[in-house]
């Protein structure tokens, strides 16, 4: 390569850089910023680090974590605090750019951002109402609490609890959900919330079958079906040796 041709890419390399710091909206800017922001378009350095990007601690400089959703950036208390932003208090870490791009972007290439529930401390992750709303369906009117047992952290649906796995809901048996989980403590369940299911009947029956552990309905009767037994037949003999040790 002449030495013509290296001084030539050498200006032109140095035109580049001086361009990109001179304009960088032209050069390297991915679009407009959010209105919020308009004030600091043109400069790149209020929220980017320079080589490494837009960076967590400069957007804590303005939305200091303490007061997002109850504070302005000025230190003015909100008219109508945000409670769906309260949740900034409780990350384990200020990863801002984790979820929020404050560029509009060419939005047909633009990145969907998704809140990452891994960021949040363990003892917020089980209080959803805290930022979702309660949903409204006759089932979810019953249900209070405990969404993980069913739902992932990463997608609403599907969801994932199968109730068939754990008992068989058919004609006779479906009832609210309370009847079997008390106080909607859906880590356990009893079977005495129906008329015919008394402890005294349950003993009474169960130890003329020579089974002597029986607390734990659902362990042996996934169904309504009397002779539908996990660990043996109706009768007692290979029943009973499941539920004697």
């Amino acid at each position: 390569m002449s030495k013509i041709v290296k001084i030539l890419l050498a200006v032109n390399l140095a035109i580049l850089a001086a361009l990109t710091f001179i304009y960088p909206n032209l050069m390297v800017g991915p679009g407009k910023l959010i209105p919020g922001h308009k004030a600091l378009e043109g400069d790149c350095f209020a929220c980017h680090a320079v080589f490494t990007g837009a960076s967590s601690d400069k957007c804590a400089t303005c939305h200091k974590p303490a007061d997002i959703g109850r504070l302005t950036t000025t230190g003015l208390a909100l008219t109508m605090p945000s409670t769906k932003a309260a949740f900034h208090q409780d990350l384990k870490s200020q990863d801002c750019v984790a979820c929020h791009s404050d560029h509009a972007g060419v939005k047909r290439f633009a990145r969907q951002r998704q809140f990452d529930h891994s960021l949040l401390k363990q003892t917020t992750l089980t209080q959803c109402q805290t930022c979702h709303k309660t949903p409204t369906d006759s089932l979810h009117k019953q249900v209070t609490g405990n969404c993980q047992s069913c739902h992932t952290q990463q997608k609403w649906t599907p969801a994932t609890f199968d109730h068939n796995k754990f008992f068989v809901l058919d004609r006779d048996h479906n009832a609210p959900c309370a009847t079997c989980h008390v106080r909607n403590d859906y880590s356990q369940s009893t079977c005495y919330g129906c008329h015919e299911h008394t402890p005294d009947n349950i003993r009474r029956e169960h130890i003329k079958e020579g089974i002597s552990k029986y607390e734990n309905c659902v362990e042996c009767h996934r169904s309504g079906n009397k002779h539908d037994i996990k660990g043996g037949r109706e009768g007692g003999g290979e029943r009973g040796g499941e539920h004697d040790d």
